[in-house]
């Protein structure tokens, strides 16, 4: 059925803003800490915070290809909430959170090998890349955790439950971020560790979070064993998705390793400047959750219309953020690098990713609130299609390009302005056509 025949309703701006509202808390909770995470290190010099910049970018890739799990957990379970039936929808959750647990013991002993390998890669060799590989196996422990909060955000997310993940992300980032400074710089009976300090920080936030999810769900009362059945149909979905993500991944990899040739001050502004990115995508994307899980229930029950409506509202509201931010960005450009780091050769070379960061956000803004319709749709085969497109014809071969001649930081970021046009472009073309609103379970 591909077209609703049942009346439509409208969930109404109080719902999807207080859905978006609810995410946003979640959401920002991470960055948050990653920020605090960042500018306790950048008082340690330029060297470790190169060395956090390249093992964090290896350690975003977890969470960067994981997304399978939130995404598509959470438009299946949207499906199963808009029917009316929450343990089906529940039951999604339970079979993403055994998905996660596999692949995180896979990813602890993968990337436990290959750290050296992988710091030497992005950051070319040295002192950079000794740092890195430190950071990189301690907080590697946290994959599971990290993979388990992305299958509990996606359930939770569709049967539109708001308040838990709050709590649950408040409780372990909150701790971290207090215990961060302290096991960094060692204050009264915490040892001074240093860099590592950070990623023992960052491992028991991750744990924490983990731990609370598995707790949701076995509140939930319902059978916690593993059903191949529904394990293989998270894979299904997780497929396109899976690889709309190592699309992204290859990207911002390469642009940290490029960013790298240039020297510690370059690779360490990148660091800055990505993570106020990662910051604002995370931002931008509450809106998109909101949508995800409001499209996947109005599918669920038969009714296109509340899913266009849905639609054109997220997509509204996402404008006015995303030009709210550019301009808060503009007005502190001369302050908030400063925030990051004392070096000035760091804040000398910001400027080159900056004003790319700040013209980007309404564009940004408009793309990730589609993103979130079409997730919510189900719609992952056609968002992989122009993600790694877009990646392969536009951003990959203009970051590659920067280091051949010379381009640096601005070569990296002008590769990324263009492939948020490209995407913006192709998922404006898609949802103002039918293809996408296919109702049912």
């Amino acid at each position: 059925m591909t077209a609703g025949t049942e009346p439509d309703t409208d969930p109404g701006a109080r719902r999807v803003l207080a859905l978006a509202s609810s995410a946003l808390v979640v959401l920002v909770a991470e960055p948050l800490y990653l920020l605090v995470d960042t500018a306790v290190v950048g008082h340690l010099g330029a060297v470790p915070l190169a060395g956090l910049a390249v093992g964090g970018v290896v350690l975003a890739q977890i969470a960067g290809l994981g997304t399978f799990l939130a995404y598509g957990t959470t438009a299946r379970a949207a499906r199963h909430h808009g029917a009316g039936d929450r343990a089906a929808a529940v039951r999604e959750g339970v079979a993403a959170t055994w998905i996660a647990l596999g692949v995180g013991a896979v990813v602890i002993a993968t990337l436990w090998l290959l750290a050296p390998w992988l710091a030497d890669l992005l950051g070319g060799g040295g002192e950079v890349a000794a740092a890195a590989t430190g950071w990189l196996r301690i907080a590697v422990w946290g994959a599971p955790g990290i993979l388990v909060a992305l299958a509990g955000h996606g359930w939770m997310r569709g049967v539109q439950d708001t308040r838990r993940p709050i709590v649950v992300v408040l409780a372990g980032n909150g701790l971290s971020a207090i215990v961060c400074p302290l096991l960094v710089y060692g204050v009264g009976p915490f040892p001074e560790l240093g860099l590592e300090g950070s990623a023992w920080a960052n491992v028991g936030a991750q744990a924490v979070v983990g731990l609370l999810f598995v707790g949701a769900l076995v509140r939930e009362r319902v059978s916690l064993r593993p059903v191949p059945a529904d394990m293989r149909a998270q894979f299904g979905l997780g497929r396109d998705l899976l690889l709309r993500s190592a699309a992204f991944q290859a990207c911002f990899l390469s642009a940290t390793a490029v960013a790298a040739r240039f020297g510690a001050e370059s690779v360490a502004a990148h660091q800055i400047v990505l993570q106020l990115w990662t910051f604002m995508v995370t931002v931008l994307d509450a809106l998109a959750i909101a949508a995800q899980s409001l499209v996947g229930a109005a599918l669920g029950a038969a009714s296109v219309g509340t899913a266009r409506r849905v639609s054109g509202r997220v997509t509204r509201y996402g404008l006015v953020l995303g030009c709210v931010a550019g301009v808060v960005f503009a007005v502190t450009a001369g302050v908030l690098p400063g925030v990051f780091t004392p070096d000035p050769a760091v804040r000398d070379v910001v400027p080159q990713a900056w004003w790319f960061f700040v013209a980007l956000q309404p564009i940004a803004a408009y793309v990730f609130a589609l993103d979130g319709v079409l997730l919510g749709a189900g719609d992952a085969a056609y968002l992989r299609r122009i993600t790694v497109g877009s990646a392969v014809v536009v951003f990959l071969p203009t970051i590659w390009l920067s280091l051949a001649f010379g381009w640096g930081l601005v070569g990296i970021w002008a590769g990324l302005a263009l492939f948020i046009v490209a995407r913006a472009v192709a998922v404006g073309v898609r949802v103002r056509g039918e293809d996408w609103a296919v109702t049912g379970t």
